[in-house]
């Protein structure tokens, strides 16, 4: 919200600075973004005489001015046919900065020193004439602020306007605040209206057949009015709080909604067929073309302004092409009206269609200050438009609004802020804000809120308002006193913590990516129709269609955010996020909710190194990954497995992950097809887990483990094997045996040569054995070792070397 400082002195008579205003109206509750004068560039565009004008002795359309300002005379080369001796003009100094973006300084122009520039109303953005400089009147003073010297020096104050408090959304709302705290009295505009017309009854009617989408609606006609610009003083009003003037009639509606808050539109009544008014919803499918040139479709529930034969405005929106003001316009039909906030807000997100009315009917505007609006609309046209004005006003108001009566106890309030205040002066302090207040017996006071405060309901709102009228200052600070217990350790909280951590760790960096994807993104993974993961819970208002439903898996976001680093050249990345999906459940209304984590890793292995360092990521690194976050969880039984990949992994590279027999996730490359989808022009490797899944399985870490006392005994086993059997396969088969002495199994060696034979290769393991209790003898350590030797050779195709 806009206002002018001027505008506002003509309402509420006050001596406060903008500096000083802006800092009580923050105190009051009311955000103010900032403020700066009217025309901020012309800080340095002075009036000054012209002494005397001689031509350019290098160019024949130019001439040398002297300019006196009233202390220094300067020399400005000017082209202007207009200028001439004793002329009062507008003169930029040097280091000025017009609207225009030009910067000025000295210059020389074809040898004759110019010291400034004298300028047209245009070029100061002051006016539309440009055929020459600006003459100023002969008595203006010499050397002030053209601002000033115009009578246009003002103030703009920039203000957020809460929803709740759509009384602000004018100029009096503003006023109204600043004559509470001032305590000075508010002004409303003077109206009085010469009504020489016809009965206004004679010539139209109003209906409205949906009185809950529009409780009022009123009306007043002006005849043989003329359309035209509109008077300076109108134009420099709305151009000071950011409108741009279109004609005297349309300009007026404006006025009033930016003086009043009412929104306010102005129909052609010679275009209104049948000459009446019928408030009505639309038909479906029912279409309408707007004042922007938009044709649109209507739904149901979208409530409409009609003539006798169809829709001729969207109620609170927008006006249409088949009734709007034009040039030939005579006789203009006035509407005010009051319609139900819900109504125009759903009506405008629907149509996508956002105006200056509907942001203040959304947020309710003044059910009782529809007449004082549309006499004042009347009043004005009458004064800028001629004509007369008809007899009466149609006001048709079937169910008047009602406020509710509030029954305010003094003492709460003091005691809900800490503050000693007098019923009576509590009473003076809702006054100030027009409201009725009866003062009762018991410190009691009785209170009907204005219309214009919807939003004021209950005991603590009238509680609030004292709060802020009498001052946040006059409140004490005090500290709450309340017994403190610190409140249990969440497990699952802090082993998401550590994993978040041990990343970090290793590297990488956490992503918070929006639980809303689209099902574009879930389909470029390729899942399959039947996958649930395609089918996810639908959102049934979204912000946009790349938001519309819940992810049912972290990597779309993932893979998003990979991509728009790699568009930026970050091309060397780590990056990971733990939180929730949303997985459908059969004839369940809401879905699951468990915690994932996925990561993806893309780029150099080594980015930072000073040296070498050219080596790319690849499924080691991603295993290695996936490793480490396993041993947070200490798991058991861990297989990777080729079986049941994910279909947007590459299956030559990637593995499904098992721990204790259950699928907790999967690894590897992305697969081609997936990378495409994505524009990703270098592999990227990706790991996915279950997190509630390891979470269940998780065991306890051993947090500290003594020393060994006693020496270890150290045995090898040499064995030839085929090329297809795992090197892991015998490595889990020698723990599962269970040998109690058996404290770590490595494998040593890998080798492979022609003696061996064809498909044959060598695999050394070594076995420590320990006792923690003694030393082991040599006899019982080879018992144990044959042992070992003899299940493994049993079990599997393989020999001793």
């Amino acid at each position: 919200m806009i206002v002018s400082l001027k505008w506002l002195r003509e309402y509420v008579d006050f001596s406060l600075s903008a500096e000083e205003l802006t800092h009580r109206l923050t105190m009051v509750g009311l955000e103010i973004e900032g403020y700066h004068s009217l025309y901020p560039n012309l800080d340095k565009v002075i009036t000054g005489r012209v002494e005397s004008v001689r031509p350019h002795p290098s160019a024949d359309r130019l001439k040398v001015c002297r300019v006196f300002d009233g202390n220094r005379t300067y020399s400005v080369v000017c082209g202007a046919p207009n200028v001439r001796d004793g002329a009062v003009v507008a003169l930029a100094l040097p280091g000025a900065e017009l609207p225009g973006g030009m910067d000025l300084g000295e210059t020389t122009i074809r040898g004759e020193l110019s010291q400034g520039m004298l300028c047209s109303m245009k070029e100061l953005e002051m006016g539309e004439d440009a055929a020459g400089i600006w003459l100023l009147p002969p008595d203006t003073p010499l050397g002030i602020p053209i601002d000033k010297a115009a009578r246009v020096d003002d103030t703009i104050i920039e203000v957020s306007v809460t929803p709740n408090r759509g009384d602000c959304l004018s100029v009096i709302g503003i006023a109204r605040e600043i004559a509470a705290i001032t305590g000075r009295p508010l002004q409303y505009p003077r109206i009085t209206l010469q009504e020489t017309g016809p009965p206004v009854s004679s010539l139209s009617s109003v209906t409205i057949e949906d009185p809950d989408g529009c409780p009022r609606y009123a009306a007043r006609i002006v005849e043989g009015i003329k359309v035209g610009p509109s008077p300076g003083w109108l134009k420099s009003r709305l151009e000071s709080v950011g409108l741009r003037s279109i004609n005297n009639i349309v300009d007026v509606t404006n006025y009033v909604l930016m003086e009043l808050g009412q929104p306010l539109h102005a129909f052609d009544f010679d275009r209104l067929r049948e000459n009446r008014i019928v408030v009505r919803k639309a038909f479906g499918g029912e279409r309408f073309t707007t004042l922007d040139g938009t044709e649109r479709e209507l739904f149901d529930d979208t409530l409409l302004i009609c003539d006798g034969v169809g829709p001729v405005a969207i109620a609170g929106i927008m006006g249409g092409l088949n009734s709007e003001i034009e040039s030939e316009t005579t006789r203009v039909l006035i509407e005010s009206a009051y319609f139900q906030p819900r109504s125009i807000r759903r009506t405008s997100k629907k149509l996508g269609l956002r105006t200056e009315s509907s942001y203040r009917f959304e947020r309710g505007v003044d059910p009782e200050g529809v007449i004082r609006a549309v006499d004042r609309a009347a009043q004005l046209m009458f004064e800028v438009g001629g004509g007369s004005i008809a007899r009466g006003i149609i006001d048709v108001y079937p169910s008047p609004v009602s406020m509710p009566a509030i029954i305010m106890r003094v003492d709460r309030v003091n005691r809900f802020l800490g503050i000693e205040l007098k019923a009576s002066e509590a009473a003076d302090i809702l006054r100030s804000i027009e409201m009725q207040v009866e003062e009762l017996d018991g410190g009691l006071l009785r209170v009907v809120p204005p219309a214009f405060r919807a939003d004021i309901t209950r005991e603590v709102d009238l509680s609030e308002e004292i709060a802020r009228l009498a001052g946040y200052d006059r409140i004490p600070v005090t500290y709450p006193k309340a017994g403190l217990q610190a409140a249990s350790v969440d497990l699952h909280l802090k082993t998401r913590e550590e994993v978040k951590f041990a990343l970090q760790g290793a590297g990488f960096y956490e992503v918070l990516n929006y639980s809303f994807i689209s099902t574009g993104a879930l389909k470029k993974l390729r899942y399959t129709p039947e996958d649930m993961r395609l089918q996810p819970v639908c959102i049934m208002n979204p912000l946009s269609e790349e938001l519309e439903v819940m992810r049912t898996t972290l990597l779309p976001g993932i893979l998003n955010a990979v991509r728009f680093n790699l568009d930026r050249r970050n091309e060397d990345l780590r990056i990971f996020e733990l939180s929730k999906v949303f997985l459908p459940r059969a004839d369940e209304l809401l879905p699951e909710e468990p915690h994932h984590l996925a990561g993806a890793m893309t780029g150099k292995r080594f980015p930072q190194l000073l040296y070498g360092g050219e080596d790319e990521v690849d499924y080691t690194d991603v295993k290695g990954v996936v490793e480490m976050i396993l041993g947070l969880f200490n798991v058991e039984q861990v297989l990777y497995s080729g079986e049941e990949l994910p279909p947007y992994l590459d299956s030559a590279c990637a593995a499904s992950l098992y721990c204790s027999g259950s699928h907790v996730g999967a690894l590897g490359r992305l697969h081609p097809g997936v990378e495409e989808s994505f524009d990703f022009k270098k592999p990227v490797y990706v790991f996915r887990l279950d997190f509630e899944k390891l979470y269940a399985m998780r065991r306890p870490r051993s947090l500290f483990k003594s020393l060994p006392k006693f020496p270890s005994v150290v045995r090898d086993m040499a064995l030839i094997a085929d090329e297809d059997l795992a090197v892991g396969t015998l490595l889990d088969f020698i723990w599962k045996q269970k040998e109690p002495l058996i404290e770590q199994v490595d494998v040593f060696d890998i080798y492979k040569s022609r003696q061996l034979g064809e498909g044959k290769r060598s695999i050394g393991y070594r076995l420590v054995y320990r006792a923690p209790d003694r030393s082991l003898t040599d006899e019982e350590v080879n018992e144990m070792h044959l042992r070992l030797v003899n299940n493994v050779l049993n079990t599997f195709d393989v020999s001793l070397r």
